[in-house]
């Protein structure tokens, strides 16, 4: 076809529609035609587009319009089924999929999704209150559409809000010493052991669901902290690694709490050294529902319904913190794992996880004490 000059295009083609508009072909590297993804209203809007189609491909920029041409939804599945994800991560990522992301995006072809819909998606998000899954979302639509980028299915990843991933949660509460006593009196024996570990040693739910007979040393005063137990949200338990490397460490007991280790060791849990610290009335392993109709109806007789049972590990940070540990020996003491929380952790003086120990038991004895004398002969008892 000849151009405005006379002269025939030597790449590519612009021909007139019935409609009065026009079209645009051009050769693809793999030398088939192909018509450009719209129509224009003027020969010369036609032309210019293939001038500009000509350059991205010698610049080796060009891609083709019809690679995105995957639905989404199968191809965000095949992103997870790929990776070698934890269990629990792996069910987050098929939630936030089925729930927040599939109901926008899932119908949709992959080279379809713009930057537009995206905000808008991220935004009625969180007009809907739930910020913190909003955050999570878009970072996951961010991931799957970056490796749409690098398959070369679409140029440029639509999920560009500044900050658009970026969780900023409150801060989480945390219990009173007198408190954590009150909650583990409410939960009773079977269970009271495990809001001390929460409140005084700052162990994950997970952690706690997978301590065994041989994972404590009472002659030591030591736990070891090996492996974790999440329960999905089937039921099932997902023994594991902790969920990072820093997780799996040794933690001094609090000497108060050691007649508490003996006697849930001696009266409920599992028999053998592979035997788990925490079971069911019925001998079966710790549960979440179960323990949580337990923790609500506990909590809410204190009035602290605001209060997760994963905020008593924020409360053993604060009193460890307390006790002039440094950032150092607190990062072990949590099990924190980080570009530097290795090193953090490797380094993290046995004398120093002693004393946070012995620094808790103090604050613990002087409040239980506090509970069983009356004030005047208090001051008696300590010069005692």
């Amino acid at each position: 076809m000849a151009n405005n000059s006379g002269r025939r295009r030597r790449w590519g083609s612009v021909r007139k529609l019935p409609s009065g508009r026009f079209q645009a072909r051009y050769p693809g590297p793999d030398g088939a035609l192909r018509n450009a993804p719209e129509t224009f209203e003027t020969k010369g809007d036609a032309e210019a587009w293939l001038v500009e189609t000509e350059a991205d491909m010698r610049r080796g920029e060009w891609r083709d319009p019809n690679a995105g041409a995957v639905n989404f939804l199968v191809y965000a599945t095949a992103w997870i089924d790929e990776r070698n994800l934890a269990r629990t991560t792996e069910e987050l990522y098929r939630r936030l999929l089925r729930l927040h992301i599939a109901p926008t995006f899932g119908e949709s072809e992959v080279k379809d999704i713009t930057a537009p819909q995206v905000r808008s998606w991220r935004a009625e998000l969180r007009k809907r209150g739930i910020k913190t899954t909003a955050a999570k979302s878009y970072r996951l639509l961010k991931s799957v559409m970056e490796t749409a980028v690098d398959d070369e299915l679409i140029r440029r990843n639509p999920c560009r809000v500044k900050g658009g991933g970026k969780e900023v949660a409150a801060e989480r509460p945390h219990a009173t010493i007198e408190q954590v006593l009150q909650l583990a009196e409410l939960m009773g024996p079977r269970w009271q052991l495990m809001v001390f570990i929460a409140a005084f040693m700052a162990l994950r739910p997970e952690e706690q669901a997978e301590l065994r007979h041989r994972d404590v040393d009472l002659e030591k005063g030591v736990v070891w902290i090996r492996r974790a137990a999440p329960e999905l949200c089937t039921g099932e338990r997902a023994v594991g690694d902790p969920k990072s490397e820093a997780g799996k460490r040794a933690l001094r007991i609090p000497p108060e709490l050691l007649p508490e280790f003996e006697r849930h060791l001696r009266w409920y849990a599992q028999e053998g050294e592979d035997g788990l610290l925490f079971v069911g009335e019925r001998g079966a392993p710790f549960r979440r529902s179960t323990f949580g109709r337990k923790w609500r109806k506990a909590r809410k007789k204190l009035g602290l319904d605001h209060l997760r049972f994963y905020d008593l590990r924020h409360t053993g940070n604060v009193l460890a913190a307390s006790t002039g540990a440094s950032l150092r020996d607190l990062m072990a003491f949590m099990g924190h794992n980080s570009p530097r929380a290795a090193l953090i952790y490797q380094h993290s003086t046995e004398e120093q996880q002693t004393r946070i120990s012995d620094g808790i038991s103090a604050a613990v004895v002087d409040i239980r004490t506090r509970r069983r004398l009356p004030p005047n002969t208090l001051e008696e008892a300590r010069e005692a």
